[in-house]
């Protein structure tokens, strides 16, 4: 009888000391890391489970046990969990009880101006939106993400990025200049063959994103641009006329304009307005995302030189002044503003 106790009892301190060893030695990481999502309220088992399937742990049980054992399992948090280097089980546990160590994701929609995702940002908690608007103007942060020192404006790329709530403002900026490296690395030789810089192609792309509602008509309006470029003819595009102005002494650069432009829009002189200003504007009006960048490189074939829109968020394009005054006469009949002022 002895004898069985004693064989219990030395497997017992053999699984005991398998165990400890198992939640203090990391489990190695696939190459990239892993990234680990938590539902609210999700069972501990299955956080574990999925832990175990990416790679962070190479038992989920032991994990399991150990916290339900020490009740920490209920102090869990929610969120998204980037691994970048192995950790032992017990170390990831505390991960996911940390305050700050959760993923947070944030969308950042197509079009949005530097202003609005500053906004965006510090709505999702990230920080004071006063921060992220000094950073993208900061001439030696700008010097040192190589961008133009006019600003971060055109070069945040429009995507759904995930930060912990700690993460420095430096840091999300230069992850969205990043992306935005990523994803116009494949157009550069197309931008080159098309004789134009990098901001060219931005300032343009972003000119697109605000007048493309449509995906198809993209290339479209591209080609009205690039056309209108080559002939010397002003852009005149409604997206560039509110974007760069003052009221009530609040500086407005980068807001949402209110509605179609009006008359005295078009006529406020701005660097940005492209009825006053031929050629480009001297900086983008929003970040554009990538098929409004495809599009600034490969307009389609076409001749077109105007375009009106439809008021169903397509447009009907012309060759010729006498074909658009036709259109602009059919479907903005009765507007009380400046029947061109929505198109070149």
């Amino acid at each position: 009888m002895l004898g069985v106790v004693t064989v219990l009892a030395a497997g017992v301190a053999a699984a005991a000391l398998w165990t400890w060893h198992d939640l203090n030695i990391p489990a190695p990481l696939p190459p990239g890391g892993a990234v680990v999502s938590v539902a609210p309220g999700e069972p501990f088992r299955v956080t574990s489970e999925r832990l175990c399937a990416a790679g962070v742990l190479r038992h989920a049980w032991t994990l399991r046990l150990w916290a339900r054992w020490k009740e920490l399992d209920r102090f869990v948090r929610s969120g998204d969990y980037r691994f970048d280097q192995p950790l032992s089980p017990l170390a990831v546990l505390g991960v996911l009880r940390s305050p700050t160590a959760a993923l947070h994701r944030v969308t950042i929609p197509e079009g949005s101006t530097v202003t609005q995702v500053a906004g965006l940002l510090a709505a999702a908690g990230y920080g004071g939106a006063d921060v992220f608007l000094c950073l993208a103007h900061d001439a030696d942060f700008l010097a040192d993400l190589n961008l133009p020192a006019s600003g971060l404006e055109g070069y945040l790329f429009p995507d759904t990025y995930a930060f912990a709530w700690s993460t420095p403002p430096e840091q999300i900026l230069t992850a969205m200049a990043q992306r935005f490296r990523e994803q116009t690395a494949p157009l550069q030789a197309q931008r080159q063959r098309k004789g134009m810089s990098e901001h060219q192609m931005v300032i343009l792309a972003s000119i697109i994103e605000k007048e493309a509602a449509a995906a198809t008509e993209r290339a479209l309006i591209s080609a009205v641009f690039h056309n209108r470029l080559r002939l010397a003819m002003p852009l005149q595009s409604d997206p560039t006329t509110t974007y760069d102005r003052e009221g009530d002494d609040v500086p407005r650069r980068g807001a949402t304009h209110r509605g179609a432009p009006t008359h005295a829009d078009l006529n406020v002189e701005s660097p940005y307005n492209t009825y006053l200003h031929g050629g480009l504007p001297p900086g983008p009006i929003c970040n554009p995302g990538r098929a409004a960048l495809e599009a600034a490189v490969a307009p389609a074939d076409a001749p077109y030189l105007y375009f009106v829109a439809r008021n169903d968020g397509t447009h009907v394009f012309s060759r010729t002044l006498d074909e658009h005054n036709r259109a602009v006469a059919r479907f903005q009949r009765g507007a009380s503003r400046n029947p061109v002022a929505d198109n070149p």
